[in-house]
């Protein structure tokens, strides 16, 4: 994954949490920031960022449109 644009294929929830961090940083927002930007707690977003496997996903929905983040799906192997 390029961290200067944030994208990249996600293949497990470590992926999915480095994009979100990335965002984040580039964003110049701090962990305390984001959970209140976007109405979930700070240890969330924390275990969301390191990969954790199992979350909510109305909030890490949240946590992703919040940081302009879209999330696609699509076959292996297209773009």
């Amino acid at each position: 994954m390029d961290p200067s644009t944030t994208t990249g294929s996600i293949q497990s929830a470590a992926d999915l949490g480095k994009i979100i961090r990335e965002r984040r940083k580039r964003d110049g927002l701090t962990l305390v920031e984001t959970a209140g930007l976007t109405n979930v707690g700070v240890r969330f977003l924390s275990e969301l960022e390191n990969g954790k496997p199992t979350v909510r996903l109305d909030k890490l929905l949240r946590v992703l449109g919040a940081l302009g983040i879209e999330l696609h799906a699509g076959d292996r192997g297209e773009r």
